[in-house]
């Protein structure tokens, strides 16, 4: 059983960053591929980041590629996800969740939201124009 706890959500100006966190109980953190997601009001949820518990590769949804970097740190078992140039397009509710994957972890393993086993609660991201 994993727990996720996101932190570091808020209200910033178009352009501005933020730093989201994810604090995850449990001892085999390391065996676990993390993954960012966000869902906007009547939106379906959407891929943003992961980072692959077998290498550290790291994977990002085109419309990221370059503002958000994801990272994970074992020994604080938290993963993060930094937000650079943030628009208001990028206004969600930003989950955090954690999937065992074993054999070959591609993008489109890593971006389908039943593959991964644990959930946070979410953090709310508000990006004012």
């Amino acid at each position: 059983q994993v727990q996720l706890v996101e932190s570091g959500g808020g209200l910033v100006q178009a352009g501005g960053s933020l730093r989201l966190s994810c604090a995850a109980s449990g001892r085999t953190f390391t065996t676990y591929t993390m993954g960012w997601f966000r869902q906007a009001p009547g939106k379906e949820r959407e891929f943003v980041a992961a980072n692959s518990w077998r290498d550290s590769d790291t994977f990002y949804a085109d419309s990221m590629k370059g503002r958000f970097t994801i990272s994970r740190d074992n020994a604080k078992n938290t993963v993060y996800l930094q937000m650079n140039n943030l628009k208001p397009e990028d206004t969600a509710v930003y989950l955090c969740a954690a999937a065992l994957l074993v054999g070959i972890i591609t993008p489109e393993t890593v971006s389908q939201t039943a593959n991964y086993h644990y959930w946070g609660q979410g953090t709310q991201v508000t990006v004012s124009s």
